[in-house]
């Protein structure tokens, strides 16, 4: 009888064994399973914005494609060539939590237009350049995480690159910001946030409430910032911070990674003469 017992239990263990493994590997070979619920898009791997070379160098995104894509490579694009995805897995598997990811893929990129640092048409002006600063460590203000994707300018002197918007949009903050100096944020029709800082100076007299269009020229490059006094120059390089803030169900104000979204906008560079 203690014999059969213990077989019974070998057998169940075995048995149990094998769930495991096959539930596993399903897992495994179905990543959407797991990768995808309500809060997906207030996730890190959704703010980190890993779009890759393929999809940065689309001409369009479609933020449904964008988000069957993101879910079944578990939100890194950076190593795929845009082939062998069933694309349509997520959303049969998942598809209120599928709609809300792909919203917000709409929220961010259904306006962007034009990158934010014109192309000289003169071949003597030094080009600018960014990397992938995301959430690098900062200091001034107390220990933080870098919000933003910073475009170096220092080449030139201050005042000497133009900042263009990258959208439409209506002013929501403007003047001068202990951390950010001279800022001036917009908030596009989709509703995403763009947070433009350390400018050198304004195009005009920026005021809350004012409308902007893409390519409109918001002001220069500069190094404005870490300080009480307003004007404060020189505590760093010149350069552009691109901050860029999403509203979400758990947050006022939830910073993305810019960078392989300014990739994405490179091949979208108005052209002027400076």
């Amino acid at each position: 009888m203690n014999r059969g017992k213990s077989v019974m239990r070998i057998l169940l263990i075995l048995l149990l064994a094998v769930l495991e493994t096959a539930a596993v590997e399903y897992l495994y070979n179905n990543p959407t399973y797991y990768h995808l619920d309500d809060h997906t898009w207030e996730s890190d791997d959704f703010r980190a914005m890993r779009l890759g070379e393929y999809a940065a160098g689309l001409e369009t995104l479609d933020p449904d494609q964008l988000a069957a894509w993101m879910t079944e490579m578990e939100y890194d694009l950076t190593g795929w060539n845009g082939e062998n995805l069933d694309s349509m897995e997520p959303r049969r598997q998942k598809p209120a939590a599928f709609r809300k990811l792909a919203d917000a893929y709409r929220t961010i990129f259904q306006d962007l237009k034009y990158f934010p640092i014109p192309e000289s048409t003169n071949p003597e002006t030094p080009p600018v350049s960014y990397e992938n600063g995301w959430m690098d460590p900062r200091t001034y203000g107390g220990k933080r995480g870098h919000e933003g994707c910073d475009i170096m300018g220092n080449a030139c002197p201050r005042g000497f690159y133009p900042v263009v918007s990258i959208s439409d949009g209506t002013v929501e903050n403007v003047g001068w910001l202990n951390q950010g100096g001279w800022r001036i944020g917009i908030r596009t029709p989709s509703g995403l946030y763009l947070y433009y800082a350390h400018l050198y100076e304004y195009s005009r007299q920026w005021q809350e409430g004012d409308q902007v269009s893409a390519g409109q020229l918001l002001g220069f490059m500069g190094d404005s910032g870490y300080s009480d006094v307003e004007g404060t120059v020189g505590n760093f390089d010149v350069h552009l911070h691109v901050g860029m803030y999403l509203k979400t169900d758990h947050y006022d104000e939830m910073s993305i990674n810019p960078y392989w979204i300014l990739r994405y906008l490179e091949k979208r560079r108005l052209r002027f003469c400076f």
